[in-house]
């Protein structure tokens, strides 16, 4: 954008950009203060070393999913991260705001994860700020391709981010559900998704009871489901602890923007489900 825009610049800017101003907060950041950029993220880590103990343990988020409902889409995680085959953290935040009509969910390495959700806030702020609008769901969904293709290095050390995107396209009038690969190869998909240790498990179940076009009560309803059978299939993934008060996150995004569900609404959800599951356990033992 020429010099003569009537957004304000840092004169600092001018000097790194020449006649340009960037829209990228990440180029800014890496070109005036290279010190304070996430270099576990986004430069490479050295290798791990060994030593007495074994490898060096980083604490890894496991299980997120998103899925689309009537009126927009759900993201959600567990609230659990393993370091080795011991529990790391029981309350993690696994899914960020990107920002009004987006959000993210991060699983892999739990620090560079959330180094670039963000990192990933900032960068979109920072368009906003430059261009005078924001970027298309489409341009958002890009650009975070974009930040887990520099992740590269760290990614072939170990260092695997490997996120959800979702968000409501104002444009089109739906929800959409983004997945991606380590190189950043993005792909969307159209009715739901899930990854992480758990993520094979969460999908086998969303595949048996997901419906096209549900409502968000249902919606709540089969991530809390979806998440349940992840956490008893796989190791990584915290289930529903109600002894501590600890319960999946769950956000919904629609046009009128994002919000959190309710922890009431979470809990009531997964207590029905292992409610459910008590009865069927009950009468099966009955029968037999």
């Amino acid at each position: 954008m020429p010099l003569g825009n009537p957004y304000p610049m840092h004169e600092r800017w001018q000097g790194l950009f020449g006649n340009y101003l960037t829209t990228s907060f990440v180029d800014i950041l890496r070109a005036q203060s290279p010190e304070a950029f996430p270099p576990a993220a986004f430069q490479g880590w050295s290798a791990p070393s060994l030593d007495a103990q074994g490898p060096l343990l980083v604490p890894r988020g496991t299980t997120i999913l998103a899925l689309r409902y009537l009126d927009g889409v759900i993201v959600a995680g567990d609230r659990q991260a393993t370091e080795g085959y011991q529990v790391a953290h029981r309350r993690i935040e696994k899914v960020y705001k990107a920002d009004d009509h987006s959000a993210i969910a991060i699983a892999g390495a739990a620090g560079p994860s959330i180094e670039m959700a963000r990192l990933f806030q900032t960068e979109l702020e920072h368009y906003e700020k430059v261009e005078g609008d924001g970027l298309s769901l489409e341009g958002k969904a890009n650009k975070l391709a974009q930040m887990i293709r520099m992740n590269l290095p760290a990614a072939m050390q170990g260092l695997v981010v490997v996120p959800i995107f979702a968000g409501f396209d104002l444009k089109r009038g739906e929800g959409r559900i983004f997945k991606y690969d380590i190189t950043g190869g993005r792909y969307e998909e159209t009715e739901y998704y899930a990854t992480g240790s758990g993520g094979k498990d969460a999908r086998t179940t969303l595949k048996k009871l997901y419906r096209s076009g549900c409502s968000r009560s249902d919606g709540v309803r089969m991530t809390a489901e979806a998440l349940v059978d992840a956490a008893e299939e796989d190791v990584g993934t915290g289930g529903p602890d109600p002894i501590h008060g600890i319960y999946p996150s769950m956000k919904v995004i629609t046009r009128t923007g994002f919000e959190e569900v309710p922890e009431a609404e979470v809990r009531s959800q997964c207590d029905a489900v292992l409610a459910a599951r008590r009865e069927a356990n009950s009468q099966g033992a009955k029968s037999g």
